[in-house]
């Protein structure tokens, strides 16, 4: 008997202890044979060459690829289906999936059930879909590449993630090129999207009926539109830049309290911020910078808290069509206007005087625009001259009670990400 203890010390040990390593071939079946003989918490180191695909992972395995290692899908559905928790893939390349939208032909796909899951340091090329997290839990997907194919338009490739009823996902230091959507999110909560870089997309992040989430540290590069948030609440979007995005540099369609902070926008070819129906959201130390247009808001949005914020350089700083006076400065801090010629008499950051963005001109432009020709006619300078000299003759629309006099400029996200190939 007393022998028993470290018998059974040593079976505990020998049955907690993690599986050995295994070497695999590059070699037509070698990979198939090995997940299916591999012990729950095997690791599977596979060697640099072409690995056949498509695969299915329904027990808790480890991928681990040298460099030069590939595996691919021979254009047959999705290259990685991942069941099973607990599953990690690091440092392989995955390429070649189907092009079925309807299957959501992906890279890696993570189903129900795949919980923890660990994406990690791959090379995702030429799939229909990124990685797809579509129900698993805890998900985390880090400093992976993820180029799409470009053989279709924009609107009939895949996103380069995409994330479905996946609470707890985290999306991070990705480098995301040509696909539709850099991140799609649908119906979810709890995610974190953050330091990704996006290129040569419609939307970098899209949101649509996701709660309770983060953006942040992104930056977003020549994109059709960079953060578009919808039908969500209570997302925060801090820190991101979108750089020469064409139609939106941020825009909240039917977004409710959210907080957007200390984001960058520049060089935009429309609207650096589009705010469609959103109501209760903070928006505070943003740089709103050369866009067409700073900031169209519309739509009734109302109870917005719009302050800290820097409109510099923009051709239209404001677009509001309204007859009631909306008032953007919170708890005595305004914003800064670039083309607000103040004074600050007693030097306390603030101006002066108030600042209005419109008059009643610019709501003439805004619904006939043939009127422009007009611009520069003695009439239309008199009316404006009348409305600065006499404010109650404005119609009403964004007055700025205390501007400030000095801007903010939130720095761009630091990128950086190194990989294989």
């Amino acid at each position: 008997m007393r022998h028993l203890g470290p018998i059974a010390a040593f079976l505990l040990a020998c049955a907690s202890a993690p599986a050995a390593a295994q070497d695999v071939a590059a070699r037509p079946g070698a990979l198939a044979a090995a997940l299916a003989a591999a012990e729950p918490g095997a690791v599977l180191n596979l060697a640099p060459g072409i690995h056949e695909g498509p695969l299915v992972l329904d027990r808790p395995v480890t991928l681990a690829c040298r460099p030069g290692a590939v595996i691919d899908g021979r254009g047959q559905g999705s290259v990685i289906t991942v069941t099973a928790s607990d599953v990690t893939l690091r440092g392989c390349g995955i390429e070649n999936s189907g092009r079925a939208h309807e299957t959501i032909d992906s890279g890696v796909r993570l189903l129900e059930g795949a919980d923890r899951a660990v994406i990690e340091g791959n090379r995702l090329r030429g799939n229909l879909y990124g990685v797809d997290i579509h129900g698993a839990r805890d998900a985390r997907v880090a400093r992976n590449v993820i180029e799409g194919g470009q053989e279709q338009h924009v609107n009939r490739r895949g996103n380069g993630v995409y994330v479905w009823n996946a609470p707890g996902a985290v999306v991070e230091g990705n480098d995301i090129r040509w696909g539709r959507d850099g991140i799609f999110v649908n119906t979810s909560r709890d995610n974190t999207f953050r330091n990704n870089r996006f290129r040569d997309l419609r939307f970098a992040v899209h949101y649509m009926y996701a709660n309770d989430s983060e953006v942040s540290g992104n930056l977003s590069v020549g994109n059709d539109l960079g953060y578009a948030v919808m039908y969500s609440r209570n997302v925060r979007i801090t820190g991101n830049a979108s750089i020469g995005d064409r139609e939106h540099g941020i825009m909240l369609n039917y977004a409710n309290d959210s907080v957007i902070e200390g984001n960058l926008v520049r060089n935009g070819e429309n609207r650096c911020l589009f705010i469609y129906n959103a109501h209760r959201n903070r928006i505070a130390m943003n740089r709103f910078e050369r866009c067409d247009i700073g900031i169209h808001f519309t739509a009734g949005s109302e109870r917005n808290a719009i302050t800290g914020n820097a409109f510099v350089g923009n051709r239209t700083q404001v677009k509001y069509v309204g007859s009631k006076w909306v008032e953007w400065s919170d708890a005595g801090r305004g914003n800064h206007w670039s083309d607000f010629a103040a004074f600050d008499l007693d030097g306390d950051g603030i101006a002066d005087a108030p600042y209005r963005p419109n008059d009643s001109m610019d709501h003439v432009l805004w619904t006939q625009p043939a009127a422009k020709l007009l611009l520069g006619a003695p009439a239309v300078q008199l009316v404006r001259w009348a409305q600065h000299a006499f404010p109650a003759l404005l119609p009403g629309g964004v007055i700025d009670g205390a501007p400030m006099m000095q801007a903010v400029e939130p720095s761009l996200p630091d990128w950086e990400i190194r990989h294989d190939g």
